[in-house]
């Protein structure tokens, strides 16, 4: 038997089935409803009766502070309907299979732990680069959650002394956003008409704004990899989402790693910055590596 995989966005909702080595028979997708927890349930039950015959057991990535061993979600991220809810209990309402959970960014990280660029490492970071900053961290090749379930939220980290969502949180100065807000002021234009794909042509053309807007961003990457590593002494550390698959964002990031570690008059241990194997089903598999080891099955 397989398994049917959620990877639930906040525009989408990607599925998948897979069997236990990640091989996908069956994709597609369906539009994320924004309104009740009702609705969000009812778009689940129709993947899954679609599926129902040929799968046991349902695997799950959602955006928030999921506890997986509780089925709940608690802080729900971008679909606000999910807040204290619990989701295991309600998908159980319409099929008794077994059901685990994990936070988006956390189950990239445990793809990149289970088949990715950290199957070789004990301990590893992953950053995902996005709208803001999602990740994980991987510690004795298991997620590291923390005591809150907080672990790996890289977009509160402060970088300064103004925190908050209108200041120095590395959200706000290391994301796509942040990159499409700073080239958007420098230009004058409206940021509504940038993405990452245009600002890297534009850097390819010799657009001075679009690459100063990319090293200011990298920088404050840096600062905070530079900051992590001196913490958690990782053997890796991964960048994830699209803007990772742009050669010269991983290599800007470096170049600003390398100015910090040069200001010191001795050797200090570098951050191994690299790019994520995984893009676009990377939460997929993730999801599918926690219901896993949820159920003993790895």
């Amino acid at each position: 038997m397989k398994k049917l995989v959620f990877d639930v966005g906040g525009s989408a909702i990607k599925y998948a089935l897979m069997d236990n080595d990640a091989n996908i028979y069956d994709k597609g997708s369906v539009v994320t409803p924004m309104d009740t927890f009702e609705h969000f349930l009812d778009v689940l039950k129709g993947v899954y009766e679609k599926y129902q015959d040929q799968i046991d057991g349902i695997a799950m990535s959602v955006p928030g502070t999921i506890d997986n061993e509780k089925g709940m979600i608690y802080a729900p991220g971008a679909l606000t309907y999910n807040a204290n809810q619990n989701l295991r209990e309600a998908i159980h309402t319409f099929c008794d299979l077994p059901v685990a959970m994990e936070n988006d960014g956390k189950s990239a990280a445990l793809a990149e732990c289970w088949k990715g660029n950290l199957s070789d490492c004990e301990d590893g970071i992953v950053i995902v680069v996005g709208t803001g900053l999602g990740g994980g961290i991987i510690k004795d090749k298991k997620l590291w959650k923390g005591q809150h379930l907080f672990a790996g939220e890289f977009s509160f980290v402060s970088l300064g002394t103004k925190v908050g969502f209108d200041g120095d949180i590395w959200a706000m100065k290391g994301s796509t956003s942040a990159l499409i807000m700073e080239t958007a002021q420098r230009k004058q234009v409206d940021p509504s008409t940038l993405n990452g794909v245009k600002i890297f042509e534009m850097i390819q053309n010799g657009d001075e704004d679009a690459q100063a807007a990319l090293t200011s961003v990298a920088k404050y990457l840096a600062v905070g990899i530079y900051n992590l590593q001196c913490i958690l002494d990782m053997s890796k550390v991964l960048i994830g989402g699209g803007v990772s698959k742009q050669p010269l964002f991983v290599k800007t990031i470096r170049k600003e790693l390398d100015k910090i570690y040069e200001n010191f008059p001795f050797p200090i241990p570098h951050a191994q910055v690299e790019t994520c194997k995984f893009y676009n089903d990377a939460n997929l598999m993730g999801a599918l590596y926690n219901y896993m080891i949820t159920y003993g099955k790895e």
